[in-house]
């Protein structure tokens, strides 16, 4: 190995725990120069803490603290807490695309939800999102513990006579979330994320009584640890008095260590491939190995998951909220001091007097009943003294920053932001607003879901697979996060939701999709069971379903003999006028025989009857037109009344039909 890597200085006579406490202490230099101030700056502008530090101008004697950068902290943290917990359902496992069979991913999901409720992992969660929107960044370690689980229950004794109460006990593994405050956590400068860096550590105070209890039970090593020395740099809380007794201070180091110094310390070859091992280092007071080993993970990541809330480029620490909102809340309370100072001296009653003419010894004290002695007059001994008066022009300086102060942090509370959120701001102009809150909230969120959520969930699972196989089914799973809309992007959905219901009628198929949207959307204690009632009046009855179907039946029936009565009453009608027209046609085959018949009755030969015969030819030509034109009119008279008869037949089945 020394063929191919340069000797460590650090690593030649040197042991792990040296290597790892004087990594440790190089990065603490790195972040106490760097970041410590400001982020207990941070901490007690959220705190509503006073400093002497914090003060703006020597001649400040108010020690008052603008609740707003608090205000947009939590507003933020609950934005988001709500668009993550929000509708109970956070997470998601899905399976590969040849896998039709969900049970094993519908099992995982219920199993995991129900293990994180047991361990209070959404208490954890809130809390890393407030240290994240303080700090920058919000940091959790992933710990396994070996419990003891008590289960009432009942055994039959005495061959089943009788039934003694009492507990099952059990051996159970779960898997916490555990905060880490940014003071107890050191990683690589150089590095911008958990995975990327050399090592990370958690360093930090812990009970006595816990080491000695892992001690006993193997997992620490054996030896003596006593009390650690005092150092207020990793307390939660510097303003506090300090307890020291009976405290450990415990440094737990995940990354890469030396291949060779790992081996000393196991005392055995270390079958890993290259000059660096993952491992977990375990040091008690900064120079007592408790424990050393290879990284026991089956999937050989580290225990620990971490997100910025607003990522700066190139660093590990994040920015947060109150970073944001930090230049807004410092010129608001040295303004709200600087008022509350000017007030001091123009409220409170003064008094100037002439020295010259009080008595010796007298105390000019102003107060309710005080007696003051003068010589001479007192209206030309004491006379009322104050430095004018506050100008309001502060009290408006001072909401305008506090309006500057939601800006930069993105917060809204109940009033709004002036203008643009609240009444005075037409509906484009709130959609406006609102739209560029949310857009900044949501920015936020898929970073914490990307970075911290599903990492978690995902290394949560996998050691309960590794950890527990019997319960959890070992296979590749992929988890996405459930997260969708936080309160502030929740209602305002819900308002253009019912804007949009208001555009259509209830007959519309749109409506009840409309309406279960906005039930979805809203907050309230029994959503679930409204929207499963609404699915289930949205299903067609079978007996609803089998009446309306006879109904239509039945419709269809009496249409259908309608138009038959109607078709047929049609033909008759085209029968008649058929009649007609042949009636029509005989008429004048009729008259023609008549004509000969009545010109050749009673004629006899000669001359005579020739003339007589052409006459009466003439008057029967003429009456045979007569009664042709008679007939062909009446029989187009009749031919039209049919057809009248026929439309208006047709028209009343047409009207029949569109009415039904």
């Amino acid at each position: 190995m020394s063929d191919v890597y340069e000797e460590d200085p650090i690593v030649i006579e040197a042991s792990i725990e040296d290597w790892v406490i004087s990594k440790c202490e190089d990065w603490r230099d790195y972040y106490e120069s760097n970041y410590e101030a400001r982020f207990e700056e941070y901490y007690r502008l959220w705190r509503g803490i006073w400093d002497p530090s914090d003060s703006e101008r020597k001649s400040e004697r108010s020690r008052i603290i603008s609740p707003a950068l608090q205000q947009a902290v939590e507003s933020n943290v609950a934005e988001l807490e709500e668009a993550t917990f929000g509708r109970g359902k956070w997470f998601d496992v899905s399976d590969n695309l040849g896998d039709t069979d969900r049970q094993d991913v519908l099992f995982l999901r219920n199993k995991l939800t129900e293990d994180f409720e047991e361990c209070m992992v959404r208490k954890a969660v809130a809390e890393c999102l407030i240290n994240a929107a303080v700090f920058g960044t919000g940091i959790g370690e992933i710990v396994i513990e070996e419990v003891k689980e008590m289960v009432p229950a009942t055994q039959p004794i005495m061959d089943g006579d009788l039934q003694a109460v009492g507990v099952n006990i059990q051996d159970k593994v779960k898997v916490k979330l555990r905060p880490v405050l940014p003071q107890n956590f050191l990683i690589d400068p150089v590095a911008t994320n958990v995975d990327d860096a050399l090592g990370v550590c958690i360093d930090e105070f812990v009970s006595r009584h816990i080491v000695e209890q892992l001690q006993e039970q193997g997992v620490y090593r054996d030896g003596y640890v006593g009390p650690a020395a005092a150092d207020t740099d990793l307390e939660p809380d510097q303003d506090i008095t300090i307890y020291n007794d009976d405290k450990v201070r415990l440094t737990k180091y995940y990354g890469l260590v030396p291949s060779e110094l790992l081996a000393e310390a196991l005392d055995d070859d270390v079958e890993e491939e290259g000059k660096y091992v993952e491992a977990v280092i375990v040091i008690a007071n900064g120079g007592i190995l408790l424990k050393a080993e290879a990284n026991p993970y089956m999937m050989s990541d580290r225990p620990v998951v971490a997100f910025p809330w607003d990522v700066v480029p190139g660093r590990f620490w994040g920015r947060g909220v109150c970073e944001k909102g930090y230049n807004s809340q410092k010129a608001l309370d040295t303004e709200l001091r600087a008022r509350i100072d000017a007030l001091s001296l123009t409220i409170h009653p003064m008094m100037a007097i002439d020295a010259t003419r009080l008595p010796r010894g007298a105390k000019p004290e102003v107060r309710p009943g005080k007696m003051i002695l003068t010589n001479g007059d007192p209206r030309e001994v004491l006379q009322p003294f104050n430095f004018g008066q506050v100008s309001q022009i502060t009290f408006a300086q001072a909401g305008a920053l506090q309006q500057m102060v939601q800006q930069a942090t993105g917060a809204v509370d109940s009033a709004g932001i002036a203008g643009s959120v609240n009444g005075e701001a037409t509906a484009a102009g709130i959609s406006m607003s609102l739209g560029a809150i949310i857009k900044r909230h949501k920015r936020t969120l898929i970073n914490f879901q990307q970075s911290f959520l599903i990492p978690f969930v995902k290394k949560a699972a996998y050691r309960y697979m590794q950890f527990d196989p019997e319960t959890y089914p070992v296979a590749d799973y992929k988890f996405n996060a459930s997260s969708t809309l936080g309160i502030i992007a929740r209602e305002y959905e819900v308002t253009q939701l019912v804007q949009l219901l208001q555009t259509m009628g209830q007959d519309s198929p749109l409506y009840p999709t409309l309406i279960q949207s906005i039930v979805d959307n809203m907050n309230l204690s029994n959503r679930e069971e409204l929207i499963a009632a609404m699915a289930q009046a949205m299903q067609p009855n079978p007996q609803a379903q089998q009446s309306q179907m006879a109904v239509q039946q039945a419709q269809m029936e009496f249409q259908q003999s309608q138009t038959a009565a109607l078709n047929a009453q049609a033909q008759e009608s085209a029968a008649r006028a058929g009649k007609l027209v042949a009636e029509a046609q005989a008429v004048p085959q009729e008259i023609e025989i008549d004509k000969i018949n009545a010109i050749t009755r009673n004629l006899k030969e000669g001359d005579q009857d020739d003339k007589e015969f052409e006459r009466r030819m003439k008057v029967a030509e003429t009456l045979l037109r007569e009664r042709e034109v008679a007939a062909k009119e009446q029989n187009n008279v009749q031919v039209e009344q049919r057809a009248n008869e026929t439309r208006e037949a047709e028209q009343m089945l047409m009207q029949r039909l569109g009415q039904e």
